[in-house]
């Protein structure tokens, strides 16, 4: 997908399906976020990344921000430009920016917080970046969805 263009108006439907999000949690019984439920849910996808990553995985595997990254995989293991299950970050061959990986980092908190509600709730919000959620609070421009914006001059 290449990056919006801030004319696109894509921050006020960034905006939108932020808050959409937030009253879908409102439903979540307290009890399946951030609780010992949601954290075994986090515990086996990285359980479960860090056996597809290490299968298949034909690069270096370092830790790096609170994740496990696992590079060199094959581009059909994963989506976009890398995934994020639990605590791994699957990508390709080539150099992981910082603000990748501050992006990533959040994707990671995410799954602590909903366990494995995470696969359904993503698939909720949407396989487009500017109006899914989990890569909005991610930051768009970290994930390289949108064009970083220049700080304005007084």
């Amino acid at each position: 997908m290449s990056p919006a263009t801030p004319a696109d108006g894509w921050r006020e439907r960034a905006d939108r399906a932020v808050l959409r999000g937030q009253r879908l949690d409102r439903f979540i019984p307290a009890f399946l976020l951030d609780s010992p439920v949601s954290r075994a849910g986090y515990l086996y996808a990285t359980g479960v990344a860090w056996v597809w990553g290490g299968l298949l995985s034909t690069g270096r595997v370092e830790r790096k921000n609170g994740l496990w990254v696992f590079r060199g995989l094959p581009k059909w293991a994963f989506a976009r430009g890398g995934v994020c299950t639990g605590a791994c970050f699957l990508t390709g061959d080539g150099t992981v920016p910082a603000s990748v990986l501050r992006h990533e980092a959040v994707h990671r908190r995410q799954w602590q917080k909903y366990g494995m509600l995470m696969p359904l709730l993503y698939a909720i919000a949407g396989r487009d970046p500017l109006r899914n959620r989990f890569e909005i609070e991610a930051g768009l421009e970290d994930g390289r969805y949108v064009p970083r914006q220049r700080a304005s001059r007084p």
